[in-house]
Formats: structure tokens, sequence, C-alpha cells
């Protein structure tokens, strides 16, 4: 496959990842708040700054397509920089409502759609991972590699939900779903730090934690 083929595939994957995440980050926000379920809205709003950081990552691909990229841009450092602080104040807004909801005694109406969200978010990190690391392998781009280990953090933060709203829909206990945002909020922390890290590099590599979460 040619190289300007892949990376149109390479776009179309970008542009998915947006579209999916701002579509997940509404739905999440919405009936997380509604079921009162704090780790539904947690992860619905970690989705909307994941939507800041793929269009970073969009443009970055829109200019490989004229020249080798090797360094990040003023607009993509710009959009690294807002997903760092947006990460910290999602970091920070998830432990403040976890302390309010132990005080006031709040607790899920049910976390079903957690589960529903947390399994089709599953499915398609998976899948969005594994293309963008093939197509990334097929074109040697450290920038696009580095952009599906980064898909792998969302792959195991979908996990992270599934679990606490698994559990908190068999035995009830409130703690599971603060337990699910305090984990969001974890990596929520660590992803802004790596945007943060990025920034200062210049790099357009993951972070090396990125690889193991």
């Amino acid at each position: 496959m040619t190289k300007s083929k892949l990376l149109k595939i390479a776009l179309y994957l970008a542009i998915i990842t947006v579209l999916y995440n701002i579509v997940e980050g509404v739905v999440s926000v919405v009936f997380g708040y509604e079921d009162e379920t704090l780790a539904l809205f947690g992860f619905g709003l970690d989705s909307f700054v994941e939507v800041i950081s793929g269009i970073g990552v969009l443009h970055m691909i829109i200019r490989m397509k004229s020249t080798n990229v090797e360094e990040h841009d003023k607009f993509e450092k710009t959009a690294l920089r807002i997903t760092g602080i947006a990460f910290y104040i999602l970091t920070a807004g998830l432990v403040i409502g976890s302390i309010i909801n132990i005080v006031y005694g709040i607790k899920p109406d049910t976390t079903l759609m957690g589960m529903i969200i947390s399994t089709v978010s599953i499915v398609t990190m998976y899948f969005l991972m594994k293309a963008k690391l093939k197509v990334g392998n097929e074109l040697k781009s450290d920038a696009i590699i580095a952009d599906a280990n980064c898909t792998k953090a969302c792959f195991y933060l979908s996990f992270i939900l599934l679990a606490s709203s698994g559990l908190y829909e068999i035995f009830g206990i409130a703690y599971l779903d603060l337990l699910g945002a305090l984990g969001i909020s974890y990596f929520a922390f660590k992803e802004g730090r790596e945007a943060m890290e990025k920034v200062k590099s210049n790099s357009i590599s993951c972070c090396s934690s990125c690889d193991t979460h």
C-alpha cells in the first residue's frame, strides 16, 4: 500500500476517534448525570478532553502528508497544553465530587449504562488501537504508533468503568462507583502530566507510561 493511502487511512482513523469521543462524551455525561453515577460522568468528561487531544493528532497527520513530522508545531503544543490543564481540572473535580458524594451519601440509581458504554468503548478502542498500530508500523511512523499507544490508555480506562459499574450493579455498594471515579481521576492525572511533558520535550512520542496504563 502506498504512503498516501496509508496516511489517508490514518486520517480516517483520527477523524473516527474524534467523532466517537464526542458521541461517547455526550451520552456518558447525560446518563452519568441522570443516574448520579460519578464514574460514568467522569468518563464522559474524559472523552471530551480526548477530543482536544484528538484534534491535535488530526492536525499532525494532515501535516504528515506534506512533510516529515518530527516535532509538534505551535497548534499541537497548544492542544497538548489545553489537554493537560483540562485533565488536571478533571482530576480535581472527580476527587472533590467523590468527597461530596461520601458526605451526602449520594449513590447511583443504576450503573447499567456505564456497563453498556464501557463495553462499546472497549470494542471501539481495541479496533482503533490495532488499526493505528498497523498503519504506524507500515509507515514506520513513530507519531502514529505513539497515537496507537495512547489509544491503549482509553482502552484500559474503559475496563475501569466496566468493573466499577458491573460491581455496583451486582452489590449496590456506593463506594464501588466512587472507586471507579477515583480510578479515572488517577488516569486523568497521568494523562495530564504526560501532555505537559510532551509540550516541554516537544516529543511526538507518547510517554513511556502510556504503554503500562
